[in-house]
């Protein structure tokens, strides 16, 4: 399954108001065991539409909403999507010639389609785990030097 990743707008205001209050009101739900909720949805007319969600998707819900509610905008990747090289260095917030270049030094995975380039968002996502995991050992490092050298606030 291939998702594109577009440029969302920002949350207006009333709209991350309005996650806010529907994530507290959603989290005070999901305290269960069940593996399904059932909500109800009503339309334009009053008629009330039971609908049976599954737990997991109730909880992504609510990091969707606490994210909005925090005035973030949103975007939902499946985990096995392929993305183009511009898709994946957006993702990244890096470059696309960057990008480029961590691919064919072979620090990412990726595969061709024709003459394309394919990331899997898996494959991006392992990336910048281990990126991050390399920040926090230096910052962890420079931190114990500074410690060391008494350069710390008292």
């Amino acid at each position: 399954m291939n998702t594109a990743i577009s440029s969302h707008p920002l949350p207006s205001a009333a709209e991350a108001a309005l996650a806010r209050e529907s994530s507290r009101v959603l989290s005070a739900y999901l305290q269960t065991r069940s593996d399904a909720q059932q909500i109800e949805l009503h339309d334009d007319q009053g008629a009330t539409h039971p609908v049976r969600v599954p737990v997991s998707a109730l909880r992504l819900l609510l990091d969707v909403l606490t994210e909005i509610g925090a005035g973030n905008a949103v975007s939902i990747i499946p985990i096995h999507a392929e993305l183009t090289t511009q898709e994946a260095a957006d993702a990244l917030g890096v470059s696309r010639p960057y990008l480029v270049r961590l691919l064919e030094q072979g620090d990412i995975p990726f595969h061709k389609v024709g003459t394309h380039r394919r990331v899997r968002y898996q494959d991006l996502m392992a990336y910048k785990a281990r990126l991050d995991a390399q920040r926090h050992e230096a910052l962890d490092t420079l931190a114990e030097e500074a410690q060391r050298l008494g350069l710390g606030h008292d």
